[in-house]
């Protein structure tokens, strides 16, 4: 085409620009030039990495026209670098065809590097039309940006419309700006190859990449493919669903064995008042009085002759057997006709079966009691515990182990032997929809009081029959936690960590009924605790310290912002006179409106200083983490402390109280061990084998606490190892080597890395393994 034509450049936005400034946010402006000789400019957007222009500009262009979009920082434009933030160049011929009548293109583009080689990263959103009447106009742009996991499309500069469900006071995200229905999608291309139509490929602030579907307005972390269809993406949400489940049903504390046997409802049938019965030979429904029945006519294993009435045997999955009382509707591991026995470990590690008579008198302030299953179990009235352990016994857990201070498993059994914590008589009927799950729970826990909720948990899911013998309150929580932790209700977000744990969203206030709505899930919380269920979620560090009323310091800050962390640490580490020009001050992005903060009394008037840096670094710590969420925690405590008295809580650590609340996830050694990196060490390396035999001997408490000590989180994502997150995107676990023999392991929670020295032998690595991950808080971590 010859002879130049009119085309609208819409500049809709810009994303996850390159911050040059650690403390200030740049000011964006977009300049466009077409040939080098027709130029344009853009607004200024204030204080952000994200901006918003949403301009159109009108140009003479040919299909071999050059199209120049470059980003500055205005606060810098004057200075050499000219604030350079990127910039993309675009050969119109290749976005829309000028030899139609009319011609639209929307793009995101990478911004590149200029001949500086200044460092760039982000992308930037145009729409490219044509209309050859003369009266073009470029359609609406979509800026979009998962929240979360991946369910909506949000306003990507946080100044997104919102609508209100009215039957629950929920803000829900909704696009400002949805796609034509006449328009047809394009088909975008990344470095895999082309996307199916209507799809495109983003990256948040995190650097994480996700995709976007136009044509269902919805984000994903997975890639589609072009021959994927909608049966197949369900199909994947749906197997991604059931993945959870399975992670989150093998969860559970030390020495909690009978709590993992379910006896159980199917969660998606109806099995009229019955209830389902796991055998070898298949699923059967039978009542509870044929269940009775059949337990109480089968002798189970040879030579010890039939079970007690109404006592039946199962298997777990792993082929494990325990035991049911239909006479009380509870569980246990230990064989009802071998009550009078103790396991005792010989010198060649064989099983003897020794009467509890022969094994002598208990130990001084001991006493052996029996439970209303007539399971025995011992007290210590020297401390106050209780334990399923007899006293006289070698026991492998106490092995090694200071009494009590550090061991989670009698913690636990202190901490659920209180008064405070006791079942009271009668039952707690909660009703709910599955596709309404949060809000009805809402309406269900915050009708009743605090007394009414103590009482036995009686789920019950609208339309579905079956008899909650703990496996239908395993599900509700289960459900519930994926819900209410939704960030998609700006409750809560992810942390700049990674995707799976969770930090209070300091603007949920967009949600006029926060309050209430953090006082319900400190309730959930409180009531998970207190009825032994488990939260399928996992939050910051600093979160479960504020919970124990721990002061939070800088090693805290790592969890949630770690470039501010690392910066913050520069400050406390160097010599600040004439380098930063700081003032005791922080800016907080309220929806895309930058607000100065002032730190303490005329902070904006006072300078920081080599003097007074440390100071400043306690403050903003204690801002950015505590200040910015205070109404909601305090909220939430509220909720929490309803059921669970503060006195008990504070019996646990930081790292023992997500274990309370999470329980303990089955950590697969060989998927972990599969997908580890080393740096300075081989595979085949003697330490290497050391280490890996080390955790493979632990119990799972101890690896659970190996992992919070290298990542930061007991939390394993769904896929396993291979999904790890770092504070960067995609982290694998990492060893490498560093230190000398003498001194302990250091981990690198940003990186999921763990420097290991070149130990010389195995018990001098168990060793200081263990008291690194077990005796400290924050030790030798960066």
């Amino acid at each position: 085409m010859s002879r130049a034509v009119p085309i609208n450049v819409k500049v809709v936005a810009s994303e996850s620009l390159y911050k040059r400034d650690v403390f200030r946010q740049p000011d964006p402006f977009a300049v466009i030039t077409v040939d080098g000789s027709q130029t344009k400019t853009t607004k200024t957007a204030k204080k952000t990495l994200n901006p918003y222009w949403n301009e159109t500009f009108t140009f003479q262009a040919l299909e071999d026209s050059i199209l120049v979009i470059q980003v500055f920082d205005q606060k810098k434009f004057k200075k050499k670098d000219q604030g350079f933030l990127g910039v993309v160049n675009v050969r119109i011929g290749d976005v829309i065809d000028l030899s139609l009548p009319n011609s639209e293109e929307t793009i995101t583009r990478d911004l590149k590097k200029s001949n500086e080689n200044l460092a760039v990263s982000g992308k930037i959103i145009v729409v490219i039309s044509h209309n050859s009447n003369g009266n073009s106009t470029a359609s609406s742009g979509s800026r979009t940006a998962p929240s979360g996991p991946p369910n909506s499309l949000s306003n990507g500069n946080s100044a997104t419309s919102a609508s209100t469900n009215t039957n629950s006071g929920l803000m829900a995200t909704t696009p400002a700006h949805a796609p034509q229905n006449n328009r047809q999608l394009s088909s975008f291309e990344d470095q895999y190859g082309r996307l199916p139509p209507g799809w495109e490929r983003r990256t948040d602030n995190f650097g994480r990449t996700y995709y976007v579907d136009h044509n269902s307005r919805t984000t994903t972390w997975q890639r589609p493919t072009l021959e994927q269809s909608e049966y197949e993406r369900g199909q994947e949400r749906q197997n991604t669903t059931e993945a959870e489940r399975r992670q989150h049903r093998g969860r559970t504390l030390p020495g909690e064995g009978p709590q993992s046997p379910m006896l159980t409802h199917s969660g998606n049938s109806s099995t009229n008042g019955g209830i389902t019965v796991n055998s070898t030979a298949g699923n059967a429904s039978l009542s509870p009085a044929a269940a009775v029945s059949m337990a109480a006519t089968g002798g189970t294993t040879s030579g010890l002759g039939e079970l007690p009435s109404g006592w039946e045997q199962r298997f777990t999955n792993e082929g494990r057997p325990y035991f049911v009382d239909h006479n009380t509707r509870t569980t246990t591991w230990v064989d009802p006709r071998r009550q009078q026995y103790i396991r005792t470990f010989g010198p060649n590690t064989t099983i003897q079966q020794q009467p509890v008579s022969q094994l002598g008198p208990l130990p001084s302030g001991w006493e052996m009691r029996l439970t209303n299953t007539a399971r025995v179990y011992f007290v210590d009235h020297n401390t106050k515990t209780t334990t399923w352990d007899d006293p006289r016994l070698p026991s492998s857990l106490d092995q090694n182990v200071p009494q009590y201070k550090r061991d989670f498993r009698r913690k636990v059994i202190y901490f659920r032997s209180q008064p405070a914590l006791r079942i009271l008589p009668g039952q707690c009927h909660i009703k709910v929809r599955r596709d309404h799950i949060f809000e009805d729970s809402y309406q269900e826990i915050m009708r009743q009081t605090p007394e009414d909720l103590k009482k036995r948990l009686m789920i019950k899911f609208d339309g579905e029959e079956g008899l909650d013998y703990g496996g239908v309150s395993r599900e509700f929580f289960f459900l519930l936690s994926h819900d209410m932790f939704n960030p998609f209700y700006c409750l809560f977000e992810y942390s700049s960590h990674d995707n799976y744990t969770l930090q209070i969203n300091p603007h949920s206030g967009i949600n006029p009924e926060h309050l209430n709505y953090f006082k319900f899930i400190g309730r959930v919380v409180g009531l998970g605790v207190f009825h032994r269920r488990f939260l399928d979620a996992f939050f910051i560090g600093a979160l479960y310290k504020m919970m124990l009323r721990k002061k939070v310091i800088l090693q805290d800050m790592e969890g949630v912002d770690a470039e501010f962390y690392r910066s913050l640490k520069w400050i406390c580490d160097n010599d600040i006179t004439d380098v930063l020009d700081l003032t005791f001050t922080a800016e907080d992005d309220r929806f895309g409106e930058i607000v100065e903060v002032d730190l303490k009394p005329d902070g904006r008037d006072i300078e920081v200083t080599e003097e007074n840096k440390h100071e400043y670094v306690e403050l903003i710590s204690d801002w950015k983490i505590v200040k910015r969420v205070e109404e909601q925690f305090k909220a939430f405590m509220d909720g929490f402390n309803e059921l669970i008295p503060q006195e008990l809580v504070n019996v646990f650590d930081e790292r023992e109280l997500e274990l309370l609340i999470g329980g303990l996830a089955e950590i697969d050694v060989e998927d972990w061990k599969k997908h580890t990196d080393y740096r300075g060490y081989q595979e085949s390396d003697q330490v290497i084998q050391w280490f890996w035999q080390c955790i493979k001997e632990w119990d799972s408490e101890q690896k659970a606490r190996l992992l919070q000590f290298t990542t930061g989180t007991s939390r394993i994502p769904v896929n396993g190892f291979k999904d790890l997150q770092g504070s960067d995107g995609p982290r694998r676990f990492t060893i490498e080597k560093a230190g000398e023999p003498n001194q302990l392991p250091k981990s690198h929670t940003c990186f999921n890395r763990v420097d290991l020295p070149p130990y010389s032998n195995y018990e001098s690595l168990k060793q200081k393994l263990t008291l690194a991950v077990e005796e400290t808080v924050g030790f030798g971590q960066e």
